[in-house]
């Protein structure tokens, strides 16, 4: 079986964590597995939004394989296969299997059933809707074993949650419960362990009878404007709201509204 599963259902693409012996410790099969399943995501216009999650209910996932990924990152372990030799060589593919940076505008759903860390906690930043467990934790452990959370985090965590808090997780590298990423606003929505792809799956659901355009183009302000002057801000939310208002989408919605039908949207 391959370390990552990518499955597409209903406009739906499904990316699974698949090393559940290891806790979905990411690979370097896994690391350009990844980056390839998110390439392919975005440029397949058929597909209108993603799910990651991991496999079985232990772990969502716990970061770098701390036997095989990041040895081979810091030169203490030499290459042994082929998918050794060909992360080395493809170096660019790890930021877009993180999304650092990587232009993908379409909407993320991450349903974490279990241990969301280190680099498992990274890349759960990077998505738009998290739904976790009952059982889940979190946490970034990496300045205890003298690395630094270079996935994202140390730009991402404090433009999510109050800074001081977002320091208290990069610094200490302590784990917190499901219960307290909900009240700080790390996740949207705590349920039991049996509803988090349900959950997941209905939000999806949702969004794939949204305007796909609209969807992309909003997450894209979101993403472009942070950090900018107000003024620029403003350009881009105008730049992206006229390419929406230009949209036959934009003429659908509110026919489909008046007509008392569902919307036919394209993505045009």
């Amino acid at each position: 079986m391959p370390d990552l599963l990518f499955e597409k259902r209903g406009g739906i693409a499904y990316l699974t964590f698949n090393r559940p012996e290891r806790k979905n410790a990411i690979s370097p099969q896994l690391m350009l597995q990844l980056a390839d399943a998110w390439l392919e995501f975005r440029d397949d216009p058929a597909l209108r939004v993603a799910i990651l999650t991991g496999t079985g209910a232990e772990a969502f996932c716990v970061g770098g394989d701390l036997a095989l990924l990041m040895p081979l990152f810091t030169g203490a372990r030499e290459p042994e296969d082929d998918w050794d030799r060909e992360l080395l060589a493809n170096l660019d593919k790890v930021p877009v299997a993180l999304l650092k940076p990587f232009e993908l505008y379409k909407p993320i759903i991450a349903a974490v059933n279990g241990y969301a860390l280190a680099g498992g906690c990274e890349i759960l930043q990077a998505t738009d809707l998290r739904v976790a467990s009952r059982t889940a934790s979190f946490g970034l452990s990496e300045a205890q074993r003298g690395l630094v959370p270079g996935g994202g985090s140390m730009v991402r965590l404090a433009r999510q949650v109050p800074h001081c808090k977002a320091m208290e997780i990069l610094l200490l590298g302590e784990r917190m419960s499901a219960e307290e990423a909900y009240r700080i606003g790390l996740v949207n929505e705590v349920v039991e362990p049996d509803l988090v792809m349900p959950r997941a799956e209905a939000w999806a659901e949702r969004l794939a009878r949204n305007g796909p355009l609209a969807l992309r183009k909003i997450k894209e302000a979101v993403l472009r404007t942070s950090g900018e002057p107000l003024a620029r801000a403003y350009e881009i939310e105008n730049e992206c709201s006229a390419v929406v208002m230009a949209s036959k989408d934009a003429r659908e919605g509110p026919r489909a509204f008046m007509e008392k039908r569902e919307p036919v949207y394209t993505g045009e």
